[in-house]
């Protein structure tokens, strides 16, 4: 049997409800400080509150003459972009653009840009509407934008598999490296989809939690009275190289994407599956893509989205999977959930568990559902040595998505 094929994450970079950057965004989730709150944007409507990206300034982050020009989401994309790259020790003046591949996972578009010209067409008229609206608000635009910022001129694409898209990414990203079209792959995801309309939408279906009285206890994964997820923006980028290229330039190996696991509950358009079958099958074939036994593996990163079903079935997938119990987490009790972007987050939050050796708690977990027959890590940070995960991401249309990472 040939051997896996390894991806080196050589950088990483983080813009989440938890922080601007690696440092900050891992000191709040590792301390499991929750970072739900009221949103003036939202105000009057049923659910009045989000996880927002604090104090991000694009004009001053990216420039205004940049940042007029793109939507929020390619906002919090470039600079999380822009500092994975800087982390991977990568000079963009030097490489050589046309093996350097960009894949994004994005959910919604440019939703914001959207919302505000179509105010603009009922108030104003067609006359008024920016010539701008089309590559603002495109869900490929993403990916074009940060290849134009850093001159990456390899394949070129974006993931769109709702909740799942980042970990799509991700994993077609390390595809790219093992057929040779790229020696680097910046990949990961980025969402910024808190519009009225938007989260009215979520609200209608009964996805979000209606904890208007206290936001901050709203997200809670795998606790008894969990009741909704809370909807949040972000981006998450990861540098992956072939391990050959990261080695030949001296480059800091922070872990490995060993293997991916993609499936398809064809089941229901936003419920997942009961019996879990596909989130099973996607994370069986990333054990196998990755050579590995459930056996190995010490830690999940899962979905975990606070809502009654997904964290049911997830729970249950994992006790049947890995009968050894290993340590669980959802970080979504801290960032809430970014759709979109949210596998790319998690993605890279399962690199830093594995290099301090330490799986962050999950928030708000104060009543765990005694029917969820799993070990979720709460309270406090669990020191444990993490020689291999999984980071698990599941989205509306049963679109599973799973990577196996592991330490370098």
């Amino acid at each position: 049997m040939a051997e896996p094929f390894q991806a080196a994450v050589t950088g990483l970079g983080l813009v989440t409800p938890a922080g601007i950057g690696v440092a900050e965004t891992w000191r709040t989730i590792r301390a499991g400080t929750p970072t739900a709150s009221s949103d003036s944007t939202l105000d009057g409507m049923p659910v009045d509150f989000s996880c927002r990206v604090p104090g991000f300034d694009a004009d001053a982050l990216l420039g205004r003459r940049t940042a007029w020009r793109l939507d929020r989401y390619v906002h919090l994309a470039l600079v999380a972009c822009r500092e994975a790259i800087a982390d991977a020790g990568l000079d963009t003046s030097a490489w050589d653009g046309a093996r350097v591949g960009v894949v994004m996972g994005n959910a919604l578009g440019g939703v914001g840009t959207f919302t505000t010209q179509h105010e603009t067409l009922l108030a104003d008229g067609a006359g008024k509407v920016s010539s701008m609206l089309i590559p603002m608000m495109g869900v490929n635009m993403v990916a074009g934008y940060l290849a134009i910022d850093c001159g990456a001129q390899g394949p070129n694409l974006v993931t769109t598999t709702a909740c799942a898209s980042g970990t799509t990414a991700i994993g077609t990203a390390r595809d790219l490296l093992r057929t040779g079209r790229c020696d680097i792959v910046l990949a990961g995801g980025a969402e910024a989809g808190l519009s009225r309309p938007i989260v009215a939408g979520f609200t209608r279906m009964g996805a979000l939690s209606g904890r208007v009285d206290d936001p901050a206890a709203a997200s809670r994964p795998f606790s008894v009275d969990r009741d909704g997820f809370v909807a949040a923006e972000g981006a998450g980028v990861l540098v992956l190289e072939r391990h050959e290229h990261a080695v030949a330039r001296g480059a800091r190996i922070r872990a490995r994407v060993s293997g991916y696991g993609a499936s398809a509950d064809a089941h229901h358009a936003t419920a997942p599956d009961p019996s879990g079958t596909g989130a099973e099958a996607a994370i069986r074939a990333a054990l196998t893509d990755a050579g590995l036994e459930p056996s190995d593996v010490d830690h999940v990163n899962a979905h975990g989205t606070s809502t009654p079903l997904n964290d049911a079935v997830e729970a249950g997938v994992v006790a049947r999977v890995f009968p050894a119990l290993p340590a669980v987490t959802s970080v979504k009790g801290v960032t809430g959930h970014s759709l979109g972007a949210a596998g790319a987050i998690e993605a890279a939050c399962t690199v830093l568990t594995i290099e301090h050796g330490e799986v962050p708690p999950t928030a708000n977990l104060e009543n765990p559902d005694p029917a969820l027959e799993i070990d979720v890590v709460r309270g406090a940070p669990r020191r444990l040595g993490v020689s291999a995960a999984t980071s698990n991401s599941f989205g509306f249309g049963g679109q599973n998505a799973v990577l196996v990472l592991t330490a370098n």
